[in-house]
């Protein structure tokens, strides 16, 4: 492969049958299907998730993200006509959380300066834009944001999942704490309570990070080459107590496995200079395409991603993209489901 093929967004593309596009998560969400890709010789084998102890070691630590999706889509109406308006919430800019990053649909029927009826009565400005379609929206200053979110708001399902009737639960790790992500980090959605008590019972240790999942892990590389892409910030915060276990593991030479790739960006972004990893808070907007040197994971989990998308880059720096590729190639074969609520894959 050459070095073009590499930063090359086409090279990222493939062709995915629509019906493998899932549409709802499995039952129980453990019982999905899990590829086994094995860096050393290529390999690559098939599985059940509730099996995912067989491919961990006692002593592994095993680092999980617990944010929590927010109901972050409101409808309403503009103030002065009938046109209905979609607002999605993506981050607060303020402590007090009264003015937010949002989405606005239709956006070009919303000027600066309209105003928006909710479904409950509160009246919100719609600001400026401050770029790719972002625009500033204001709440009044004595409302309580989180308290409409979870009288009116809905949760924000991906575009690819035309279901309308799933339960906003099924969307949500059963682990989620931390309010602040627009969509869910999808490869922590396998998980049950009973497989994390049959990991701990293994003694295989966990770790919990918080990266609050916003635009830039949806919006696709429309670049040409991939190096020219800037990805949207993410915010993400390591505690004292997970990076002094992950310290302690990588001194012992016991493996980090980082579930899900939000995971992956907040260690690499936490890393310093080939160091020791630091506890805080940061926005993120590290990308990770293949060249990169991973200074602090050793194993990973994940879904199955978009074409052209910064996760697939990233899987492809992590496990090599002809592996990679022949990976996604064999999972369509296979008949795997995809994306969000799709089967998994572990990166040994």
């Amino acid at each position: 492969m050459t070095i073009n093929e590499i930063f090359d967004t086409t090279s990222y593309d493939y062709i995915l049958p629509e019906e493998l596009i899932a549409q709802e998560p499995a039952k129980p969400r453990d019982s999905s299907r899990l590829m086994v890709v094995n860096r050393k010789g290529s390999c690559i084998s098939h599985d059940i998730f509730r099996n995912l102890t067989e491919y961990l070691h006692p002593g592994d630590l095993m680092v999980l993200n617990n944010t929590k999706v927010i109901p972050a889509r409101l409808l309403g109406m503009k103030k002065e006509g009938t046109a209905r308006i979609e607002v999605f919430l993506l981050r607060p800019m303020d402590n007090l959380s009264q003015t937010w990053q949002a989405l606005v649909k239709p956006g070009k029927r919303v000027k600066p300066g309209s105003s928006i009826l909710l479904a409950d009565g509160t009246e919100i400005q719609i600001g400026e834009s401050i770029g790719e379609g972002i625009r500033i929206v204001r709440f009044p200053q004595d409302c309580n944001v989180r308290s409409i979110l979870e009288q009116i708001g809905q949760v924000p399902l991906p575009p690819y999942i035309h279901r309308t009737d799933i339960e906003p639960c099924l969307y949500q790790t059963v682990f989620a704490h931390e309010d602040g992500s627009v969509a869910a980090p999808t490869a922590s959605l396998h998980f049950t309570e009973p497989l994390l008590e049959k990991i701990r019972e293994k003694e295989i240790l966990f770790s919990w990070i918080t990266l609050h999942v916003g635009l830039g892990t949806f919006r696709p590389v429309k670049e040409a080459d991939i190096r020219q892409h800037v990805i949207h910030e993410e915010y993400c915060e390591v505690s004292a107590e997970t990076a002094e276990a992950i310290n302690r593991a990588k001194k012992e030479n016991r493996r980090v496995i980082a579930v899900g790739t939000t995971v992956v960006r907040t260690l690499e972004s936490m890393n310093c200079l080939n160091a020791s990893l630091q506890p805080g808070k940061v926005n993120t907007s590290l990308f990770i395409y293949p060249g990169y040197e991973f200074k602090v994971i050793d194993s990973m989990i994940t879904n199955f991603h978009l074409p052209k998308s910064t996760l697939l880059m990233l899987v492809s720096a992590f496990a090599g993209k002809d592996l990679m590729f022949k990976a996604y190639a064999e999972a369509i074969a296979e008949r795997y489901r995809f994306f969000s609520f799709g089967d998994a894959m572990i990166i040994l």
